[in-house]
């Protein structure tokens, strides 16, 4: 899975009257808006940090805003960037986990049940490897941006609850429910509410409470 990571700072030189003039290379297509986004996600990993503006965000990368907007038309289109890298490495990876194994009906409650943990564990390890991306996630960071962001962060946790039910509904068939569907929409919901508090609690805190804490022992209990 990959991971944001700050870009690497120029080691300084030190003068040399005879030293010759090294010109400066452009970025190559592409390298300076992925740089402009791992920027963004490192900023938005400094615990308890403001609103960032595209000025702050400039002078992180010693460029003008007017270079920003060479490679972004707004700050929101940054952040859908970042979210529609969240959603490919995460969606991705939750598809492979849902459609790997198919229980029988026999198997119905140990391979859903299986299947649910996994996929809650990938979100939340996700998170906890990326913690600039966790508070975009929680929607810490999306409380005075484009309200678009937060529909589009509310759009991936229906993706990760409709997952979720999918793994649930052979589980509770497997169960004996009387109604099925139902009930495998409730712990989908619930599971996604659960995965949804640790990532608020994993950015509030500093990034010092991780959301994978006793996660096995907290999923028994919850699945």
């Amino acid at each position: 899975m990959s991971e944001f990571e700050s870009p690497p700072e120029a080691a300084e030189a030190a003068p040399s009257a005879e030293a010759t003039p090294v010109p400066r290379k452009r970025p190559k297509p592409g390298e300076r808006r992925a740089q402009i986004l791992q920027t963004l996600a490192a900023m938005l990993e400094q615990p308890g940090a403001e609103r960032i503006t595209t000025a702050a965000l400039a002078a992180r990368l010693s460029v003008s805003e007017a270079a920003l907007y060479r490679h972004f038309a707004s700050k929101a289109q940054m952040y859908e960037a970042l979210i529609d890298f969240i959603e490919q490495s995460v969606l991705t990876l939750v598809q492979q986990v849902v459609g790997r194994e198919l229980p029988t009906p026999e198997q119905g409650a140990e391979v859903g049940t299986r299947q649910a943990a996994r996929v809650v564990a990938l979100v939340l390890q996700f998170g906890e490897r990326n913690p600039g991306l966790a508070r975009l996630m929680a929607g810490d960071a999306l409380v005075l941006e484009h309200e678009r962001l937060q529909e589009r962060m509310n759009r991936f946790f229906d993706g990760i609850e409709l997952a979720l039910r999918q793994c649930l509904r052979p589980a509770a068939d497997a169960a004996g429910s009387a109604t099925p569907t139902v009930d495998a929409q409730v712990a989908a919901s619930v599971l996604v509410a659960f995965a949804l508090g640790r990532l608020q609690r994993y950015a509030r805190t500093g990034f010092r409470r991780l959301p994978t804490e006793h996660l096995d022992a907290s999923l028994a209990m919850l699945l």
